[in-house]
């Protein structure tokens, strides 16, 4: 089955709601300048409340060794996710499993892109948009090509209504979404479009399942 991250959580409530929905990562964002920024502190407390199995992700944006350090120590089990110009080197430095985040737009080779970061558990795809993601943008997908040699991790702009033909064009590893569930605020998530935006996941599923019958 795809796997399922949901991105910039900030509250208890929606951490639950994720949970419930069966997302198998939470994202928690550690850059400064995002509305959903939260501290290593406040996403300690946060990834307590994750079962066995459900990944907490970090998400960095060319970040001091001290801040990476600090939510290292608060969260040693969390997954890595790098989303600013990082190089290899950056991204290997620490020896853990880490995705990185490629900004897709014309003229961009992801192939040669993806044979740098040959160490990165995951590439994650996003749009190409001012600032370093959550902008709730979809790049044209046409745009990955067939032989990419890591695992993808779609994201940009996707929600419950747009998922299902995404993974049907892509065939992802695993889908993430943020914006796309969010209600009145950036970071205040909506329960209600979580539990719509996994469901229309497995939905997917099992028509690309059928098609592989």
């Amino acid at each position: 089955m795809t796997k399922i991250k949901i991105c910039g959580l900030t509250r208890e409530e929606d951490v639950d709601a994720a949970i419930e929905a069966g997302a198998d990562a939470i994202g928690f964002v550690m850059y400064e300048k995002s509305a959903r920024h939260v501290t290593p502190q406040r996403a300690a407390e946060l990834a307590r409340r994750l079962p066995p199995f459900v990944t907490p992700v970090c998400l960095y944006v060319n970040a001091s060794a001290d801040l990476i350090g600090r939510t290292l120590q608060a969260i040693p089990n969390q997954l890595m996710q790098f989303h600013g110009d990082e190089r290899p080197a950056a991204c290997n430095w620490f020896g853990r499993p880490y995705l990185r985040a490629a900004r897709m737009e014309p003229g961009f080779d992801l192939l040669d892109f993806a044979s740098q970061f040959s160490n990165a558990q995951a590439i994650l795809l996003d749009a190409h948009v001012e600032g370093y993601g959550g902008g709730g943008k979809v790049f044209d997908w046409s745009l990955i090509p067939a032989n990419v040699p890591s695992p993808v991790v779609l994201s940009g702009g996707l929600h419950a209504g747009n998922v299902a033909e995404g993974m049907l064009a892509v065939r992802p590893w695993a889908v993430d979404v943020s914006s796309g569930v969010e209600g009145a605020a950036k970071g205040i998530k909506d329960a209600a479009l979580i539990r719509q935006f996994c469901d229309a996941v497995r939905q997917a599923d099992q028509q690309i399942a059928a098609l592989q019958a």
